[in-house]
């Protein structure tokens, strides 16, 4: 028997080996209740995964159902989401327990307490019929200028991050969901954003961050996802998504790792842009990659993945037992994690007071931690939310109100539109905190200069302003949230207003 399909270029190739091409895939797309007809036709054909957004979440009972008609169609597809915690995750419609980001559970250094917030996600994703999560971040912060990493990572000690690897991974597997350490071998150590363009990191081997990676790979981590960052060190001419040396020789051979290797979404601009999404699909897998990711919704460029896939198999391009090797990795994957062995009844409780401990724990740890502010004004600076990961641009007012309903101020979400917006801005504020407390909260002013200027200006007129910082701790900051999740943001206002939630 042999598949072709329409629009695909290339030989047709036999059904064992197109199944195998399909399990390499990750695909994401649009609906919440219904699959799309071109999905359904890659599920029959051997479609290794799908990655579901918040684009797919409307409430707690249908995920379940689209969960439950994803396996239908075939039982040993995979089905992953992003689930780090903090302000990174895709289930807050669906009731998703609030726990921190890494870098509050690096603060708060508890890997007990980490592995908590771990056994909260991972059971709350058994619940929803989602048996992988593409967590944790394994990257250690070292460069305070990097864009992406930053409070998503557990901190800027690799020792420390490893500790909370481990944590974070063995409760992940205790509840019988595959975790992902991402994003090998090290985003943290760049001054780019790849999903923007393609990031270098220009440091010599001997002080790339591996050893959370070897970590990862000691704890029985079970995936891994690669970067799309370009190691001068270890490969000058391509990012590690679609270098041999990194994948194969390196993580391969060096670390042992005998996991799933997926690669980060093709559809980034670091791979998009300098290669496509087709090319980096097919040079992805010759490089050691078992599966690679296409998380945009439209069906035709993960198509066109496929295609190019294909063609490159039946062209000789593409090793036909490199892309089975990848698809038996998947395989067992899929028989370890996909089917689920449990009815939803069943599960075993989660603690939901773990992320709120931590926290508080967190914010407690930092900062100066100032006598409590009641009636205050607040300007709380930050910048628009990520698109690709999803954070819900929560805001430290709503949290601050909520304990303390005197309180007053203005969430400032991106930078004023010109300098008349910008002095505006600020003669409000400083009107409106006349008589009472002024609270300024930034969000890694570093990275955003608009924000440092507004905060200098109202600082200059209110010097007792009390300062505050919403991502890595900024000087002078009297409270540190350590991250703009919802729960980060409460323990932060609990300690401003000196009431708990």
């Amino acid at each position: 028997m042999t598949h072709s399909a329409p629009g695909s270029v290339g030989p047709v190739l036999p059904a064992v080996l197109d199944e195998a091409a399909h399990r390499c895939l990750v695909a994401g797309f649009d609906g919440t209740t219904t699959v799309p007809d071109t999905l359904k036709r890659l599920i029959d054909r051997g479609l290794g995964g799908v990655i579901l957004f918040t684009r797919n979440v409307r409430d707690a009972d249908q995920v379940r159902q689209l969960t439950g008609t994803l396996r239908a169609l075939r039982p040993d597809l995979l089905v992953a989401i992003d689930n780090e915690g903090g302000g990174i995750g895709h289930l807050v419609a669906a009731d998703a327990p609030e726990v921190p980001g890494s870098w509050a559970l690096g603060v708060a250094d508890d890997p007990a307490l980490t592995a908590a917030c771990a056994d909260a996600l991972a059971g709350h994703l058994l619940s929803l019929g989602i048996t992988a999560s593409y967590a944790p971040v394994a990257d250690v912060q070292s460069r305070p200028e990097n864009p992406i990493v930053r409070t998503r990572s557990f901190g800027a000690d690799p020792e420390l991050v490893s500790r909370h690897l481990r944590a974070w991974i063995e409760a992940t597997e205790a509840r019988g969901v595959a975790s992902c350490a991402k994003h090998f071998p090290g985003h943290g150590g760049t001054v780019t954003d790849s999903h923007h363009e393609l990031a270098v990191d220009p440091r010599p081997y001997d002080r790339l961050d591996l050893a959370p990676f070897r970590a990862a790979v000691d704890a029985g981590v079970p995936m891994l996802m690669s970067a799309h960052v370009v190691f001068p060190a270890l490969d000058p001419d391509r990012p590690a998504t679609l270098s041999p040396r990194i994948l194969s020789e390196l993580l391969r051979g060096e670390l042992g790792f005998d996991g799933v290797l997926v690669s980060d979404a093709l559809e980034m601009k670091a791979i998009a842009d300098r290669y496509g999404e087709a090319a980096g699909a097919r040079l992805a897998l010759a490089a050691g990659a078992d599966q690679v990711i296409v998380a945009v919704p439209d069906l035709e460029v993960t198509l066109a993945c496929r295609d190019a896939v294909l063609g490159a198999l039946g062209s000789g391009e593409l090793a036909e037992e490199r892309v089975a090797e990848a698809a038996e990795r998947v395989r067992r994957l899929a028989l370890r994690y996909a089917v689920l062995p449990y009815r939803p009844d069943d599960l075993a409780a989660w603690d939901t007071g773990a992320g709120p401990a931590a926290a508080r724990r967190a914010v407690r740890r930092g900062g100066f931690l100032p006598e409590p502010v009641p009636g205050a004004h607040l300007v709380d600076c930050f910048p628009p939310p990520h698109p690709a990961l999803n954070w819900g641009g929560e805001d430290l007012l709503t949290e601050l109100t909520a304990l303390d309903p005197t309180a007053t101020g203005t969430a400032v979400a991106g930078e004023p539109g010109d300098a008349g917006a910008f002095g505006a801005l600020i003669t409000a504020a400083l009107r409106a905190a006349e008589g009472r407390p002024l609270v300024v909260a930034v969000c890694d002013a570093e990275l955003y200069p608009w924000q440092a200027r507004l905060r200098d200006a109202l600082v200059a007129a209110r010097p007792d302003a009390v300062l505050v910082s919403t991502g890595l701790p900024e000087p002078g900051s009297a409270v540190c949230a350590y991250g703009r999740g919802r729960v980060n943001l409460r323990a932060t206002a609990e300690v401003l207003t000196g009431r708990m939630s």
